[in-house]
């Protein structure tokens, strides 16, 4: 009998995993013709072991995601404030990858679901890879790291019934009264983008731009979208979660397929370390902005992407991601939240794709010389040889030293403690984003509406403590949160205004 072995269009030969060319590529080997099968067909478990090892773990937050490529070029010189290499020069460009995403949701969630927006780039400079790991709103629900485990739990599933809570959701922000800033922006129509391409990403932490004689500068950058800012309303989103759940990653990606490339313009803001003392807001409080009024954005360079992935697991599912991942010019401040994410995020990273993540292509520096990491699960590449796993006279290795700054540095660790209280000057800026709301009309009609949808199925408790929350916004404002949330509950508690749920349970019954 004449047997051929299974080539692809290109010509390929197919094969096993160690390179064995496959004859049959749709047949088990079996005893006889209508036998078992043998467990010396390789193929069929090699073929199957991997299937059912195909799934990685998903992300804890920002599981559903969307990615591509393209580059970021300076346009502004500002050597004046960091020796970064990405920014030594006007004109240099550097290529990126990024991810967007939706924070609390499954993999499989909607892209338009009310939820702050995940926007991290990957910046491949000649010094190490730099991640700037934004969001869409340029402030945070907390200020402290400490509380960020437990707060996610709250925004996921009820631990008994497995079902999405109203009830622990409210309970943890009206609990945590120093996240009614993050709430004001998120139950806005800035809390449903009408697509990733239409939306801005802040750095929300402060970073050191450093420069090489040891003088830095606090920054907070901010990524504006040059396409202009677009949201949904609610209505809009809940139609799209039921009608076109990948709205947002459709658009990314065919938005780049035609040539409609979009982009946005780094700007960022400085403030000098003696400033920083005597500003009216903790500089390290995630909570808070930092107003332009009073320091103002500075350009310094255009990001525009302008290539799809070829692969979505390998390139943007595998994508590792972290705000420990800084190079020379830029590092962290003593924000006690980034300082937990320093660790989280890489953490993260190594429990789902392993401890060489970094070796994956698309995670990979264009140099990388640690020698000191070896071994473990995945080591692709050369393991670096013989050369020594420690510090050795054998291989000198050469260091960066950083100079210090000790007067301020002790100021930090004064600040750090007084980062807890929640006082009345937590709600003076969601106060102002209130009122900025009213200048556009039906927003704030769009915000009383958008939260009471959601807060009105919350616990009785839960919902009283959260109206006097908004009060302390504005006195009206928790008033008009109360009556709409308190209308819609005893609405519910008569009829469910679902006819086809209605039947659905009837014939479960």
């Amino acid at each position: 009998m004449v047997t051929e072995i299974a080539a692809s269009s290109t010509g390929q030969v197919y094969t096993t995993s160690n390179g064995r060319p496959v004859t049959y590529a749709t047949a088990s080997q079996r005893v006889g013709p209508n036998g078992p099968i043998l467990l010396q067909d390789f193929h069929l478990i090699d073929l199957i072991a991997h299937f059912d090892r195909e799934r990685i773990p998903e992300r804890v937050v920002h599981a559903k995601g969307a990615g591509a490529y393209g580059e970021f070029e300076v346009t502004h010189n500002i050597t004046d404030i960091t020796s970064a290499d990405i920014f030594s020069k006007i004109g240099k460009k550097t290529k990126v990858a990024v991810r967007f995403s939706t924070v609390g949701g499954e993999k499989g969630s909607a892209d338009s679901a009310r939820d702050p927006r995940g926007f991290a780039i990957k910046f491949y400079t000649e010094e190490g890879n730099w991640d700037m790991v934004g969001n869409n709103t340029p402030v945070f629900f907390i200020r402290d790291g400490v509380k960020f485990p437990t707060f996610i739990h709250t925004q996921k599933r009820n631990p008994q019934t497995n079902l999405k809570d109203p009830s622990a959701f409210w309970d943890f922000l009206s609990s945590n009264q120093e996240s009614i800033h993050e709430v004001m922006h998120l139950f806005s129509d800035r809390g449903t983008p009408l697509s990733y391409r239409h939306m801005d990403t802040y750095s929300g932490h402060t970073f050191k731009f450093t420069k090489q004689d040891g003088s830095f500068k606090y920054v907070k950058l901010h990524f504006k979208t040059n396409q202009g800012n677009k949201t949904l309303t609610n209505d809009e989103a809940a139609h799209l979660a039921s009608s076109s759940p990948d709205w947002h990653t459709k658009d990314l990606f065919s938005a780049i397929e035609r040539g409609d490339y979009p982009s946005w313009t780094l700007y960022v803001q400085v403030l000098d370390p003696a400033d920083a003392e005597k500003f009216r807001w903790n500089i390290f409080d995630v909570t808070k902005i930092w107003p332009h009024a009073d320091v103002p954005l500075r350009s310094v360079g255009k990001l525009i992407l302008n290539q799809n992935p070829s692969n979505y697991f390998a390139e943007i599912e595998q994508m590792a991601v972290s705000p420990a991942h800084l190079v020379p010019g830029i590092e962290p401040s003593a924000d006690p939240m980034l300082q937990a994410r320093l660790f989280s995020y890489s953490d993260s990273q190594r429990h789902r794709l392993g401890v060489n993540y970094q070796q994956i292509p698309i995670n990979a520096p264009l140099h990388v010389y640690s020698p000191f990491q070896r071994d473990g699960p995945f080591a692709v590449h050369s393991n670096y040889g013989s050369d020594p796993n420690y510090p050795s006279p054998l291989r000198p290795l050469t260091y960066k030293p950083v100079d210090e700054h000790p007067a301020h540095e002790y100021w930090i660790g004064s600040a750090v403690n007084a980062l807890q209280p929640v006082t009345d000057g937590d709600f003076v800026q969601a106060t102002r984003l209130w009122e900025v709301l009213g200048r556009t009309e039906g927003q704030q009609e769009n915000f009383v509406y958008n939260v009471s949808s959601h807060l009105f199925a919350a616990k009785d408790e839960v919902r009283k403590r959260t109206y006097k929350m908004f009060a302390r916004v504005d006195k009206n404002l928790g008033v008009r949160i109360e009556e709409a949330s308190e209308k819609a509950a005893k609405a519910t508690e008569v009829e469910t205004g679902d006819r086809v749920l209605d039947e659905l349970t009837a014939r479960l019954a």
